[in-house]
C-alpha cells in the first residue's frame, strides 16, 4: 500500500471510530480520535476548543438531544481533510439554550469537514441547516422557496 493510500486508509478510520463512538456516547474515545479537539459549527459560529470545551459541548447537546446520532451518507477525501455528509437526528427532550424542550423529533442531512495534519485529526467543522431543525422541532416557521 502506497503511503498516500495507506494515509487516507488511517484517517478514514479515525473519522469511522469518531463518529461510532459519538453514535455510542463513549465521548473519551470520540475525543481520544482528536489530536487536539476542536469543533467549528458554522450555522452558528460556535468555536469549542480544547478538551473541556468539546466535553461540555458534548454534554450540552446529549441533555437536550439524548437519543442524538449521525447515520453515514457518503465519505470524501481530500488533501488536508476527510469530507462526511450524513444525517444528525434525535429528539429535543431537553433544553440547549434555555428554551423548553419540544419532544419533537428532527432529521437533517449536514456535512462536516475532519481536518487533518498528516494522521492527526485536528478540527470538526460542520455545516448544517439549522432553520430546518428548528421548524421540525416548532420552534420556528417553515418556509418554502
Amino acid at each position: 500500500m502506497t503511503e498516500s493510500k495507506a494515509l487516507r486508509a488511517l484517517r478514514e478510520a479515525i473519522v469511522l471510530e469518531h463518529m461510532d463512538s459519538e453514535n455510542d456516547h463513549e465521548f473519551e474515545t470520540t475525543l481520544s480520535t482528536f489530536h487536539h479537539p476542536r469543533y467549528e459549527i458554522v450555522a452558528t459560529g460556535q468555536v469549542f476548543d480544547g478538551p473541556e470545551e468539546v466535553s461540555a459541548y458534548y454534554e450540552r447537546t446529549r441533555q437536550a438531544f439524548p437519543d442524538q446520532r449521525n447515520k453515514l451518507i457518503e465519505l470524501h477525501h481530500a488533501d488536508d481533510a476527510v469530507i462526511v455528509e450524513f444525517e444528525l437526528e434525535g429528539t429535543h427532550r431537553g433544553s440547549l439554550i434555555g428554551e423548553e424542550p419540544t419532544g419533537r423529533p428532527f432529521k437533517v442531512r449536514m456535512t462536516a469537514f475532519f481536518l487533518f495534519e498528516k494522521d492527526r485529526l485536528v478540527c470538526e467543522r460542520v455545516y448544517g441547516d439549522m432553520a430546518t431543525v428548528l421548524a421540525q422541532l416548532g420552534m420556528a416557521p417553515e418556509f418554502t422557496m
